[in-house]
């Protein structure tokens, strides 16, 4: 009885790993990422807003020559 208790919180446990490597591999995952460096590496420094920080991420992603020849 108790095995089949246990079968849902597993598929959930996996199910939740699953949705957080598709957001990582999508980037959807970028600000947490950037807020958890922040935390570990730039603690005394004020932290871009979400707003700040997809307007940079843009920014950055779409300046400069973005192709081949």
């Amino acid at each position: 009885m108790r095995a089949l208790q246990q079968r849902p919180m597993r598929l959930r446990a996996q199910l939740a790993a699953l949705w957080r490597a598709v957001r990582a591999l999508a980037g959807d995952d970028a600000y947490e990422r950037y807020c958890a460096h922040h935390a570990a590496h730039h603690a005394g420094e004020p932290r871009l807003s979400r707003r700040a920080f997809c307007a940079e991420r843009t920014q950055r992603k779409w300046s400069g020559v973005s192709r081949c020849c």
